[in-house]
């Protein structure tokens, strides 16, 4: 487990924090522990686990700091362990990513929980802004956006280019709207499909948005998203089917005197790990 407390350049006035977001979420976490009732299971039983750190950041200097995130991640790979990552500017989500893409050879997968589709080429002179993620994840040597899918895309605050541009990469997009229709359960059968097609390992990157504002009170008013239920059952489905490394994003404690997002992005978490550990379970089970 691993913290990124960093903010680049802000890309909606009044709603910053990221950089803060680590140490309350360490704090909420404390009251948890890995058992989940829903499937009297304990992620621990399989699982151990470590707090690895937040990884070296400095403020306003980018290059170093994703270069720090990207080592941070790798070191976690090369240990043989999984990345749980906390924070943070979505951003950062690119060095995450290609440090993972790097240490399977670029055959991953990438299943992309958010509001927005954030792959804007730049945001000003800034071309890895928190808009900009996945655009630059498309270009990662050796990655095939084919096995990319953006679930949970609404609203008005996306450009009316964000969903053409992600299909001409040959990224999938499932919205809000289409998810709703169709049901959490296929929505996410359909992603998984997309992000295991061929690949040795699929991540999952959370933006905190991609949960109702009603779910997400740090965050921005980003109505019509998905329940806590919603997107915890998604995420597990995802620990259920192998996923190998998983970030939850966009935290912006300031602007919440409750810490509730900073509590949602633990039981996020604990959710998909449980279903990690199941996964470990039935590997170990069917070795025998």
């Amino acid at each position: 487990i691993m913290g990124s407390p960093w903010e680049g350049s802000s890309t909606y006035a009044g709603i910053n924090g990221a950089d803060t977001c680590t140490q309350y979420i360490r704090s909420v976490s404390s009251r948890y522990s890995g058992y989940l009732p829903d499937f009297d299971f304990d992620i621990f039983d399989e699982f151990s686990g470590c707090d690895y750190g937040d990884c070296a950041t400095k403020h306003g200097d980018r290059e170093f700091t994703f270069q720090s995130v990207e080592n941070y991640v790798t070191d976690i790979l090369d240990a043989g362990a999984i990345p749980i990552i906390f924070g943070g500017d979505h951003g950062l989500s690119y060095p995450q990513f290609k440090a993972f893409a790097k240490h399977y050879g670029g055959n991953v997968g990438l299943i992309h929980f958010d509001a927005h589709m954030d792959n804007c080429d730049t945001f000003g002179s800034d071309p890895y802004a928190r808009c900009c993620p996945f655009h630059r994840c498309y270009d990662i040597e050796g990655f095939n956006p084919k096995n990319m899918v953006s679930v949970g895309i609404r609203g008005p605050r996306n450009h009316y280019k964000a969903l053409e541009y992600a299909r001409e990469a040959g990224a999938s997009v499932i919205t809000a709207w289409e998810s709703k229709e169709i049901g959490i359960k296929e929505t996410i059968r359909r992603a998984i499909e997309i992000a295991s097609d061929g690949t040795k390992a699929f991540y999952v990157t959370v933006c905190s948005d991609a949960l109702d504002v009603a779910n997400n009170l740090s965050g921005p008013n980003d109505h019509c998203g998905f329940t806590t239920y919603e997107l915890a059952y998604m995420l597990h489905e995802c620990g259920l089917n192998g996923c190998k490394g998983f970030d939850f994003m966009e935290v912006l404690p300031c602007t919440d005197v409750h810490n509730a997002s900073s509590h949602g992005a633990c039981w996020m978490a604990i959710y998909m790990m449980s279903g990690m550990a199941q996964h470990m379970l039935k590997e170990k089970e069917q070795k025998k």
